[in-house]
């Protein structure tokens, strides 16, 4: 525990590494009980022991603390919206491709009636499955494939500079698009990067979300980025794509909202993401049942209402330099790791 807790303090790209960010929650108490117990048990054989598991602990509390319900929110309520701010329900779900309990996904998707749905690991059985329940939106962006990186979009809201493409890897797609949304604009952004597991490290996923983050930057629109990050909030390098965004978490001071894996949510991490710019109000936010994936759907009601938000809303924290030298690192990584497999090394 302690030497996870040291290893994931650092910016090493190995999964077996980086996986250590995942179980913040479940390492804090399991570090808080072993301080507890060796500060009882074990103190005259082992005095520095207790010091160590509580220092640990401490750090862990620390880094996963905004997302519990004694920290201040960054996106505040709806509440204070004005009469013409425009509402959007988001439905975010990784399906997980062999399941194939459609029609449970498809009673959901029903029930909660969201504006803008985005779906990952969809290959063309669930594309056809769930036609019944899509074909009523009128704005589309699908890209089934067989490799669990499929993806698809859909909207009722109109879309324009619409696309799907691969940022980081082959076969790996990430949906692009504006929507019009009561006459505003807004850019939306839909991932689902590579998760880190044994052979396969974390420089695509980092650089996908570098990315993505500097495209968000670029932008005077008010934005929304959603997926499934293969990632938590509260890693070095969510905290940096946030960052580089600039952009706003509507579950810090409201929870974690942990959406994997979904048959143990007392161990689940929040791996499906919804950020914001500063220009949205929080209304809503549920994880919801489980229907037969690895994942559970998150749904969120987020009011546009940009003039009363930047007023209320925290501002968004700017990367640094340092963050920027990281971000720039890992760009620099994935590059060479991407000529290194092209030589065959």
């Amino acid at each position: 525990m302690i030497a996870g807790s040291l290893a994931s303090a650092t910016w090493f790209e190995q999964w077996w590494i980086r996986v250590w960010d995942f179980p913040r929650l479940q390492i804090f108490i399991t570090l808080c009980v072993l301080a507890g117990l060796t500060a009882v048990l074990d103190r005259k054989t082992r005095p520095v022991l207790p010091l160590l598991l509580a220092v640990c602990a401490v750090w862990q509390g620390y880094r996963i603390f905004p997302h519990s319900f004694l920290a201040a929110t960054e996106v505040k309520s709806a509440a204070a919206a004005s009469d013409d701010a425009a509402c959007i329900r988001v439905f975010a779900f990784n399906v997980l491709q062999d399941n194939r309990d459609y029609a449970r996904a498809l009673e959901l998707i029903r029930e909660e009636n969201p504006d803008v749905i985005l779906l990952t690991e969809t290959d063309d059985a669930w594309a056809a499955a769930l036609e019944p329940v899509l074909r009523n939106y009128p704005h589309r962006l699908d890209r089934p494939l067989p490799n669990t990186y499929g993806m698809m979009f859909a909207s009722r809201f109109a879309m324009t500079d619409a696309t799907i493409q691969d940022l980081a890897m082959p076969e790996t797609p990430s949906v692009m698009a504006t929507l019009s949304v009561d006459g505003r604009k807004v850019r939306f952004f839909g991932i689902h990067p590579h998760p880190p597991r044994p052979g396969i490290d974390t420089d695509e996923r980092d650089f996908e979300l570098v990315r993505v983050g500097r495209l968000a930057e670029t932008e005077t629109r008010p934005v929304m980025v959603v997926g499934d990050f293969n990632d938590v909030a509260w890693s070095n390098t969510s905290e940096l794509f946030k960052k580089t965004a600039r952009l706003l978490d509507p579950r810090i001071g409201r929870g974690s909202f942990a959406t994997f894996p979904s048959n143990m949510i007392w161990l689940a991490w929040p791996l499906d993401h919804i950020f914001v710019s500063e220009h949205f109000l929080f209304k809503d936010m549920r994880v919801l049942r489980d229907i037969g994936s690895d994942h559970r759907a998150i749904v969120s009601d987020l009011c546009l209402d940009p003039d009363r938000a930047e007023r209320l809303n925290d501002e968004p924290e700017a990367a640094d330099r340092s963050d920027r030298a990281n971000a720039r690192d890992i760009a620099e990584d994935y590059v060479e790791a991407r000529k290194d497999k092209a030589a065959g090394n």
